[in-house]
């Protein structure tokens, strides 16, 4: 197997925050590879180091074979980059941004122009290519930005959350993008983001990140299997007494959440529901409600950092404002 991108010990600190912290991983050639967690997790500053936008505080790692700290312009000729903020000039046309970029990456005319026309037809924005970036839509641009981040042919693409503040509709048809440009083209491409479905869909591997750590990564679905089955959660106005009731072989975990909900794994669980029920009425804990569902990467964010990801998002802001105002110093 050979690797797009290997990672040893990076870290990257600002004064005494820890954005990354020690992290080490491989990215295979032809991979989607999706680091999932909410804001201010270190995503963004990961991928501000692997592509030679922000230098480690310590560690190392490769990406294409070639240093990021000792071979800053073959990276950069070797990557594209769609960034969490828009970076297209709106009062330029689609041609007009894509041709620009070539411009800067020294493309042969007849060559940029070829790769133009193919990029424009690929992201289905040829008949619009004449028109003023101002007037597209969200998942238009997001398009145009895909399309530009492929025109110097990068063997690695990083996508720094692609979907973000888009509507369902037009995130789905981004997906179909993304997956259409690993499978046809064997783009190894990395993405950020905090939506768990579009992980879920798009990753051949997930790591999860949090507080700048890597807590956990292997395949969607060999992330959710390792919860254990099914997942229960039950409402109830004694929570604590619930755990206790249900410590039972059959429950191969049993959690109280933040909210006092109870989050309980357990194989087959449609055919222990009325076992659970007896056993809560039998030592006369009420319950306000219970429900079943496959296990989700949500879950998976639960059972290692013991908070949803959404908990996450708000408490990662703060520090997400932080390390946004030292990268741009």
């Amino acid at each position: 197997m050979t690797f797009a991108i290997q990672i040893n010990h990076l870290t990257r600190k600002f004064n005494d925050l820890v954005a990354v912290n020690d992290i080490s991983f491989e990215i295979n050639e032809g991979e989607i590879f999706g680091l999932l967690g909410p804001n201010g997790a270190g995503k963004t500053t990961t991928l501000a180091m692997l592509s030679t936008m922000l230098k480690p505080t310590s560690g190392s790692a490769t990406v294409n074979g070639m240093d990021i700290k000792n071979n800053e312009d073959g990276v950069r000729k070797s990557i594209g980059i769609v960034f969490q903020d828009q970076s297209l000039d709106e009062e330029l046309t689609a041609w007009e941004n894509m041709d620009f970029h070539g411009r800067l990456y020294r493309l042969q005319s007849d060559v940029r122009r070829q790769r133009i026309e193919e990029l424009l037809e690929l992201v289905e924005l040829k008949d619009r290519k004449d028109d003023i970036v101002k007037t597209f839509s969200g998942g238009m641009r997001r398009r145009l930005e895909i399309a530009r981040g492929l025109l110097h042919h990068p063997a690695v693409l990083f996508l720094d959350e692609p979907t973000l503040g888009l509507d369902p509709q037009t995130r789905n048809h981004l997906w179909q993008y993304i997956a259409k440009l690993s499978k046809e083209h064997g783009i190894t491409i990395i993405l950020t983001t905090h939506y768990m479905e579009e992980a879920d869909r798009l990753c051949n591997r997930v790591a999860i990140i949090d507080h700048g750590k890597i807590i956990a990564l292997d395949t969607p679905a060999n992330l959710k299997d390792g919860i254990g089955g099914d997942v229960v959660n039950i409402r109830s106005p004694d929570p604590s007494a619930v755990v206790s009731v249900l410590e039972v072989p059959w429950i191969s975990r049993i959690e109280k959440q933040y909210d006092g909900q109870v989050t309980i794994s357990l194989q087959n669980a449609e055919q222990h529901v009325s076992t659970i029920v007896m056993l809560l009425n039998s030592n006369q804990i009420a319950i306000e409600s219970i429900s079943i569902h496959k296990p989700t990467l949500e879950d998976v964010f639960l059972s290692f950092t013991g908070k949803t990801i959404r908990e996450e998002e708000a408490d990662g802001k703060a520090n997400m404002r932080m390390y946004q105002k030292m990268m741009r110093r």
